[in-house]
């Protein structure tokens, strides 16, 4: 993705918008038996997260997830993919389930053998649903604010830096 793109893709959320996120993530929790949820975006950095994380510090993990999803998207391309959307990683008493939602960001779940990957699965496939259409409306408002913000700074930084250099 090159600068424009990033720039035009860009999202910011606003106090309603992760309201309704952070809402969504705990309903998954409660529905799926997971033990925690992060949502991160495909930089690294934590968006959200629900559940219980005394064991891990989250904003390292967001970090990783990321890092770990660059490296697979890598793997895909080998393989002729253009990426894979999931990843399951396997542990002894935990486990994560990692999935892209939209463009943008990242959904990882932790669990461990109180639910099955069938249920995350599940629950996470309809919950990246509902996070689409949040991040849609959240783009639509971003676009909306950035073309007016840019059209403002414009307009005054122009003034101010004419009154600065003025002889």
């Amino acid at each position: 993705m090159n600068d424009k793109e990033l720039r035009d893709n860009r999202l910011i959320f606003y106090k309603d918008d992760i309201e309704k996120i952070n809402k969504l993530l705990e309903e998954f929790i409660g529905v799926s038996g997971s033990k925690c949820v992060f949502l991160v975006d495909k930089s690294g950095h934590l968006i959200t997260q629900r559940g219980t994380t005394e064991s891990f510090n989250p904003d390292t993990l967001s970090a990783l997830i990321a890092g770990s999803f660059a490296a697979t998207k890598e793997m895909a391309k080998i393989l002729g993919e253009s990426e894979f959307s999931v990843l399951f990683h396997q542990g002894k008493k935990d486990h994560l389930h990692i999935s892209l939602v939209g463009d943008t960001a990242i959904l990882a779940i932790v669990f461990d053998e109180t639910t099955t990957i069938g249920m995350v699965r599940l629950y996470a496939q309809e919950t990246i649903d509902k996070l689409d259409k949040i991040f849609k409306i959240a783009l639509t408002k971003t676009r909306a604010a950035g073309d007016i913000v840019h059209e403002d700074f414009s307009s005054t930084a122009k003034d101010k830096l004419d009154s600065l250099f003025e002889k």
